[in-house]
């Protein structure tokens, strides 16, 4: 199965390259509005992009650190371990105009929405594209459980292997802005 090329995000806004068996969970489930998230059609993993306010007062790698560490406090029981936290080289992604990108790999015990109880060790993919001028922090997550993956659905998840480092790769590199109109009017200096 081929990977879902310019699967249009946000309304048409962004686009991206989705790994094979990405699931829209908005078709089940609510979705906030700034975030689009995808599942896994055979196991527990996750995908998230999320527009956030721009926080100015963090830069560089303490950014990336920054969400990362939100991230728990929001979802998780504070038990964050940051394995490598590295620069992205511009000219290696599709999104213009990002004036600093980076990406963390990480550890954290998180619960998936309204289950608590069933906290589950997950390795963290994150790549934060800082949009300055949008007013604008990307967030890109990439969610894998450690253990614990719910068995295959129905035929044609039996075939799906588990998403990689390289389809999180692909979306980190293959995320594009077609519209950015979707941040509203641009203040004229």
């Amino acid at each position: 199965m081929e990977p879902k090329r310019n699967h249009p995000l946000f309304g048409g806004a962004f686009s991206i390259t989705l790994p094979p068996g990405a699931l829209d969970v908005s078709d089940f489930r609510p979705v906030p509005d700034n975030q689009e998230v995808f599942c896994h059609r055979g196991t527990e993993q996750s995908l998230i992009v999320e527009l956030l306010e721009l926080q100015a007062h963090v830069q560089g790698e303490a950014a990336a650190r920054y969400h990362f560490e939100a991230l728990g406090g929001v979802q998780g029981t504070g038990a964050e371990q940051v394995e490598a936290v590295e620069p992205l080289a511009s000219h290696t992604l599709s999104l213009r105009g990002c004036r600093d990108a980076w990406v963390l790999c990480g550890r954290q015990r998180m619960a998936k929405e309204n289950e608590a109880a069933n906290e589950k060790d997950v390795i963290l993919h994150l790549a934060l594209f800082r949009l300055p001028q949008y007013g604008t922090d990307l967030l890109l997550t990439f969610n894998e459980p450690l253990s614990g993956s719910r068995p295959p659905e129905g035929h044609e998840a039996q075939y799906l292997p588990p998403w990689t480092l390289v389809d999180f790769e692909r979306l980190v590199t293959s995320l594009t802005l077609l519209d950015p109109s979707i941040f509203g009017p641009r203040e004229r200096s």
